[in-house]
């Protein structure tokens, strides 16, 4: 008798707890950081290590204790409910302190890369309109240039050292009058959070010139369970590592909210300065790393090494995110270390709203299916469902279910919301497909939006800084196709008559960007054109221009 054989691609049942619900009042900092400390005061929460081999450890009851005092030390400078503040630290353990201290007292933190310079963050501080701003000696500096500048900004605070005008951290909890308490927080009104409360604020690359602002909840950081559970395949007992900064949404995705609602343990590898991906290599196998995320480049970049020279054995879960994932990096991967890569999608404005989950076969290449709760359909341009196998906008339906972990609004931007929130749905800015076992895949993005190796990168906000310089007549950015890092930033560039297209023009120019903007939005390729293809009202066609990037189709002059 011949037995049929079971279809891989078959979807497995998701676990009774899912989709994720939010009770009425929920807050991360009481409800589950307190809550494992309570439960088991010696229960690792995170292991933290720099590259000069520095080691930290916390256990929850450490970071309850510590983010009650750094929560006492915000509300004697002004900091309540409801109040914003900007935070940017790098991969340092007062980021969690003081981000879980935030979330107690109700206030509403923005964490941003350190990357940003003095003109970035200007921008982003006055839209904002944030009270305090937490940083390091570092980075002091930039708000120092800013300050005057920026009316809503009341005070700073150095989580590492002193500076005129500056609230010290390390003074106020360890100077001989220090009397911040640790047991709890000394809140003159008892602080409750209701789960629809606003709580985070992330600034996002957007269509438009500037970056936008996404709004999260208290209810957020439960929809990360997905994240955490379905995805990356945790429990209590393992060792996670996520590869990311900490101003960027994945690091609320991989090394914090998720994680520690199921109780694991993070681990955080504190990276300064040029980053080698194969220093990666020895950590994974010293800590015995039981599940490692990291974006598709960073795989590309350890697959260059040779990874039979390290034991992976208590390594079990290896995921990504960010952007599309190489087949040929998959294989050398699973060839090395016998695991396969599971991809997943979403935004710094979802959860993992669709995924190769635990359990499920693995195609390579795809994104996976919709997370339980997140109804997702693909749509043409006038909003109707497109066929199986046709390319379509990412839609989710909010018609009956608005699932948990999906940003509420971009604050003060009807323009984006509008483009975002149209009728029952939500359209994600991305095209994909979905094949015929319900398996989705990833085409492109609708807008002009660059991800190169993780960032998601605005050419409005780029060209904005090239055109500043004296040369520049006329830009227009793309992304074009990257082996290693997905897509790199171009430039295409007409000069002003004075000036003439050298290779050193090309450095000056590179530079140039750097200093004005984060570093990882330079322009890696700039090419000097006499014209712009352009439509008959005058506007730019990018199209043409994307098109040129990758295949060399020239345009008319």
């Amino acid at each position: 008798m011949n037995k049929s054989k079971k279809n891989p691609y078959e979807i497995p049942p998701f676990p009774d707890s899912f989709p994720v619900e939010a009770p009425d009042y929920f807050n991360f900092g009481y409800d589950v950081i307190d809550r494992w400390a309570e439960k088991d005061r010696n229960k690792l929460a995170m292991i933290w290590r720099n590259q000069h081999g520095e080691e930290k450890h916390f256990t929850f009851h450490d970071l309850s204790r510590l983010s009650n005092q750094a929560a006492n030390l915000l509300i004697k400078h002004g900091i309540s409910k409801g109040d914003r503040v900007f935070l940017m630290l790098p991969r340092l353990p007062e980021w969690w302190i003081f981000s879980i201290a935030l979330i107690k007292l109700g206030a509403i933190q923005c964490p941003s890369p350190t990357l940003l310079t003095p003109h970035d963050l200007e921008f982003r501080v006055k839209f904002g309109k944030f009270k305090m701003v937490i940083t390091d000696t570092e980075n002091a500096y930039k708000f120092d240039e800013i300050y005057d500048e920026c009316p809503s900004l009341a005070s700073r605070l150095l989580v590492d050292g002193e500076r005129p005008n500056w609230i010290s951290y390390r003074a106020e909890i360890s100077g001989p009058n220090a009397k911040l308490s640790r047991r709890e927080v000394k809140s003159p009104i008892k602080i409750h959070t209701k789960s629809d409360m606003p709580m985070l604020l992330i600034f996002t690359s957007g269509t438009s010139k500037y970056p936008k602002m996404v709004l999260h909840t208290h209810a957020y950081p439960l929809g990360h369970r997905v994240t955490a559970e379905l995805w990356h395949g945790l429990s209590a007992n393992d060792l996670h590592m996520t590869v990311s900064d900490t101003g960027w949404g994945k690091n609320l995705w991989g090394n914090y909210f998720g994680q520690w609602i199921i109780g694991c343990c993070v681990f955080i590898y504190d990276i300064r300065g040029k980053f080698h991906a194969d220093e990666l290599l020895p950590i994974l196998e010293h800590y015995e790393i039981t599940s490692f995320c990291a974006p598709p480049t960073v795989y590309r970049m350890l697959t260059l090494s040779d990874l039979s020279r390290f034991d992976f054995s208590e390594l079990r879960h290896c995921t990504t995110a960010g952007e599309p994932m190489q087949t040929e990096t998959i294989r050398l991967w699973k060839e090395s270390t016998g695991l396969t890569i599971r991809e997943a999608y979403g935004q710094t404005e979802t959860v993992c709203m669709i995924g190769t989950f635990l359990g499920m076969g693995v195609k390579p290449g795809s994104m996976g299916i919709p997370a339980p709760g997140w109804d997702v359909e693909l749509h043409d341009e006038d909003g109707n469902p497109v066929k199986k196998g046709d390319d379509g906008r990412i839609a989710l339906c909010l018609e009956t279910h608005r699932p948990v972990g999906l940003t509420e609004q971009y604050l003060d931007n009807p323009e984006e919301n509008a483009a975002s929130f149209v009728g029952d749905y939500y359209y994600t800015g991305d095209r994909a497909y979905c094949d015929e076992d319900g398996y989705f895949w990833f085409v492109g993005r609708t807008d002009d939006i660059i991800k190169s190796s993780g960032y998601r990168i605005s050419p409005s906000e780029v060209e904005d800084v090239i055109a500043k310089h004296p040369a520049v007549y006329e830009v227009a950015v793309v992304g074009a196709p990257d082996p290693l890092r997905g897509a790199r930033v171009k430039a295409y560039i007409v000069l002003r008559p004075d000036f003439e297209a050298t290779e050193s023009l090309v450095r000056e120019l590179q530079q140039f960007v750097k200093r004005e903007t984060a570093p990882y939005k330079y322009p890696r390729e700039i090419e000097f054109v006499s014209n712009m293809p352009k439509t008959f009202s005058g506007k730019i066609k990018r199209d043409t221009l994307r098109r040129h990037a990758q295949t060399g189709e020239q345009w008319g002059e």
